[in-house]
């Protein structure tokens, strides 16, 4: 056992002391993007299901760039497996009110209409909604749409309350929110360090339709006529053609992970810096809005990162604002694929490594990041998200380059106290079973969803398209015959609320649209 496992082990002991029954779990919730595809697996043209509810106020069914992804999102459970019934009803739902529509069953879109086709989403005619749609309408400018409908899964992570006064004082320190942010900032900077780990073990997009890449320049193998495709890659959704911040380091914008301030001081330049790039695309052009604004960001959700710290906003309030105001209350992950192996894209066994994974990373040291450190955590990733599973693949870490392989033992090995001590009072350690799961996958890259996705397409002479067209149908077929819904009668109660809470919204606006957005930016439309 090396130096810093037996540091981590004595650190979760002593909480587990103070903590009685699971006080060391955290509390999981998850969101899951979702495409809505026609027969021909292209993203639906048609709007967004009204039994579905109002995609502007129902808390759980939205949709994220298109009219057609929908975003599940559960909240936060004290036990995974309740995080996973809830986005289990939540996708049956769906799936029984999109008519002859499918959910596509995997993170990569196939995308065989023209991309100003790519219907962006719609939230109705309040002030509200209208800025919604024109910051997608921003990113399409920006971007291109067929990137904006890659889907993924978001793992969302807090800590249970009775958990902050206990490491407090464990470590002889002060519980308060300074206290609790600047954990939650070095957590956060562990993960980012560590984060190649994520796609290596749950990537599970290795190859693409061409169709996705027509006018994308990306160099990839050939797989058959429509597919194309990396050998070793785990996950191309991570990788040089999914959704990364590229024109923003180009400004030499970026953000700053070494305290809550300065990352919320780093955003705040970036949705204030006019870019002269997006200033030749125009914000109001013959009356119509082509992008909120022409700064660097034009709000701070455009920054694509793997990692977020989070806080729920309040009416109108910015994300820099509610940080700044209220502290980190959760952090989200958002590099994880969708399986398609899975029906639900994730399964119990993942979520309970994560779950590991995320408290190790919290209780583990996490140094500032070092100049030129975030530079390195991001050719891991894209070098993790191409070339994973070859063997020899070697990391940049500050003392120099490792093998994955080594990296990741190390990593697997810091994290059994974690997972030990979350088995206590737990029947068939199901935390150790996840963690030795993975343990196969870094010993045998052949058992990660990356290569069992690939090695199934081979085995059935399946490109991408009919692969995951079979896999979508087949899951949509078992969530039609799997029995009653629990929460049929909850969702379409909180569908018509929804609906009802738009109506009031659109009816409650006495504002102009420009004097809206010239308020929500300055802060003083809270204030109203």
């Amino acid at each position: 056992m090396g130096t810093d496992e037996r540091n981590l082990q004595g650190l979760v002991a002593q909480l587990a002391e103070r903590l009685a029954g699971t006080g060391l779990h955290g509390r999981i919730g998850l969101e899951k993007e979702t495409l809505r595809v026609g027969p021909q697996g292209s993203p639906a043209l048609t709007p967004h299901p009204v039994a579905l509810g109002s995609a502007l106020t129902h808390p759980n069914i939205t949709t994220d760039y298109s009219e057609a992804l929908l975003e599940l999102v559960t909240p936060p459970f004290d036990d995974v497996r309740e995080t996973l019934g809830f986005l289990h009803d939540l996708q049956a739902f769906a799936a029984a009110n999109v008519g002859d529509e499918t959910l596509w069953s995997t993170s990569m879109p196939c995308v065989t209409a023209d991309d100003n086709a790519i219907p962006v989403a719609q939230y109705g005619t309040s002030n509200a909604g209208r800025m919604k749609t024109v910051y997608r309408i921003g990113l399409g400018h920006r971007y291109g749409r067929k990137m904006q409908v890659i889907a993924g899964v978001h793992f969302n992570y807090s800590p249970r309350p009775e958990f902050w006064p206990a490491l407090a004082q464990v470590l002889g320190e002060q519980d308060d929110r300074a206290f609790r942010d600047e954990r939650m900032m070095g957590m956060i900077r562990n993960l980012l360090r560590f984060g190649w780990l994520v796609p290596y073990l749950f990537g599970a997009s290795p190859a693409v339709c061409n169709s996705f890449l027509e006018g994308h320049g990306a160099v990839l193998e050939d797989f058959d006529d429509d597919t194309s495709y990396l050998p070793h890659a785990t996950s191309l959704r991570m990788g040089d053609i999914g959704y990364t911040n590229r024109k923003e380091a180009d400004t030499g914008i970026k953000a700053d992970y070494n305290s809550l301030g300065g990352y919320v001081d780093s955003l705040r330049c970036a949705i204030n810096t006019p870019s002269p790039e997006w200033e030749r695309i125009g914000v109001k052009v013959d009356g119509e809005y082509r992008q909120l604004n022409a700064n660097i960001l034009q709000i701070e959700n455009e920054y694509y990162s793997t990692v977020r710290p989070k806080q729920p906003l309040e009416r109108f309030e910015k994300p820099t604002d509610a940080l700044e105001a209220r502290g980190i209350e959760y952090v989200e992950l958002r590099s994880v694929d969708i399986n398609a192996q899975h029906p639900l894209g994730v399964d119990e066994t993942q979520l309970r490594f994560l779950e590991v994974f995320a408290l190790a990373c919290l209780l583990q040291p996490s140094p500032l990041l070092e100049p030129g450190e975030l530079d390195a955590i991001d050719a891991n990733l894209l070098d993790v998200a191409h070339y994973g599973r070859r063997p020899g693949l070697a990391l940049r870490r500050p003392d120099g380059e490792v093998a994955l392989q080594d990296w990741a033992r190390e990593l697997l090995s810091l994290m059994r106290p974690v997972a030990t001590i979350l088995d206590q009072e737990l029947p068939g350690d199901p935390y150790r079973r996840a963690l030795s799961e993975q343990w196969g996958k870094v010993e045998q890259a052949d058992l990660t969803p990356s290569a069992r996705m690939l090695e199934d397409m081979m085995a059935r002479e399946e490109g991408f398209y009919r692969y995951a067209s079979r896999l979508s149908a087949q899951h949509r077929e078992a969530f039609r015959f799997n029995g009653p819904l629990p929460r049929a009668e909850t969702l379409e109660a909180l569908a018509r609320q929804s609906l009802a809470e738009q109506a009031a919204i659109e009816a409650a606006d006495t504002l102009d649209f420009d004097t809206f957005l010239a308020r929500y930016f300055d802060g003083t439309l809270r204030a109203s």
